[in-house]
């Protein structure tokens, strides 16, 4: 098609001539002057910008160099060559892993049964915890006491993994006669109170496969409740102090003003913070676990990244790891699809 004047440009009556228009003269030099400008807002804000370096550089050595071996889950496994030069294997160890004759196959279906089930579990009754703790947080009316409680409830986050599984192995152990080590505070009161048998606190409850799960669960919930309540504890002390007079006015008690005026405005928070947990479910600390599971807890304990961590490192079967880590981070990217598209059209609310 054939380009008019009267298409970019606009008629003066008063002159009869065409001229540009005002607005189209500033996009065009803000288009002109864009990298410019650019430019100038970074070296006006560079300290800011400064504070961002060491963050891209964290992405950039261990999420994005590391995708490069990623080349490993489709290469034929030679340790004297660089992976871009070694053989191509095909899907050969994907097909090991979905359907493989060998006890490989068996045991990565049992790790990812783990991975989502420990995931899943967390999800139903770890995500709803730092909500419940924020709400109990804003009836405190004592800033002192809401501050020592705050403080309480966050420290067990800033304890290493080590110290923490330490910790709950101190609590659950299995008593030791020889060595001079009594039961566990935790098992000798489930001793005590009849919930569990006297031969499984003497033998540890670590040590047993059917325990694994809730111990991994209630520790989760002790670590981390108080310290991701953080998010929703701000998005509720943001709420107008308006709606609680109107809900009073109403005749509104406690309980029904978290319904009716504290959740509905912390809805968005809380979808978010829900895909953002429904994406990384099948991403469970392998640190947590490798530390406190064991071989005779493997059925219900070993996950994914445990067992890629043992056939990758242990054995050296770096292509099967690859492989196994890779399916596991693709189930998690649908995840996150699926859960923000639901969420866009549930509620308006996604991430993208």
């Amino acid at each position: 098609m054939r380009a008019k004047a009267a298409d970019y440009l606009v008629y003066d009556e008063s002159t009869g001539k065409y001229r540009e228009d005002a607005e189209q003269i500033v996009r065009d030099d803000v288009e002109k002057h864009y990298w410019l400008n650019v430019g100038r807002t970074i070296i006006k804000d560079w300290r800011l910008y400064l504070m961002l370096l060491p963050m891209l550089l964290v992405f950039l050595f261990w999420r994005y160099f590391p995708m490069y071996e990623l080349l490993g889950c489709f290469k034929v496994n030679d340790s004297t060559l660089p992976v871009a030069d070694q053989l191509y294997a095909g899907f050969s160890y994907f097909k090991e892993l979905f359907a493989g004759e060998s006890s490989l196959s068996t045991e990565f279906w049992r790790a990812f049964r783990n991975t989502f089930l420990l995931s899943f579990y967390g999800l139903c009754f770890g995500f709803p915890m730092p909500i419940i703790v924020a709400l109990f947080f804003n009836e405190i009316r004592s800033n002192i006491a809401r501050s020592i409680y705050q403080v309480i409830t966050y420290l067990p986050k800033f304890m290493s993994t080590v110290v923490m599984t330490s910790l709950v192995t101190m609590l659950v152990r299995q008593s030791s006669p020889l060595a001079g080590m009594e039961m566990g505070v935790i098992s000798k009161m489930l001793v005590n109170i009849g919930a569990v048998s006297a031969e499984v606190g003497n033998a540890g409850l670590l040590n047993r496969p059917e325990f694994f799960r809730a111990i991994y669960q209630i520790s989760g919930i002790w670590e981390g409740a108080g310290y991701d309540s953080i998010v929703f504890f701000a998005a509720i002390i943001a709420i107008s102090l308006t709606s609680y007079e109107a809900a009073q006015i109403d005749g509104a008690g406690k309980i029904a003003q978290m319904r009716y005026v504290v959740l509905p405005s912390i809805l968005s928070t809380i979808v978010i913070m829900l895909i953002n947990r429904i994406g990384s479910l099948l991403n469970v600390g392998y640190e947590k676990v490798l530390l406190l599971y064991n071989p005779n807890t493997y059925v219900t304990a070993d996950v994914v990244s445990t067992l890629a961590q043992r056939y990758g490192i242990a054995e050296g079967l770096v292509g099967i790891a690859s492989s196994a880590e890779m399916l596991n981070n693709i189930v998690g990217m649908l995840l996150v699809i699926g859960a923000n598209t639901i969420a866009r059209k549930a509620s308006n609310v996604s991430l993208y």
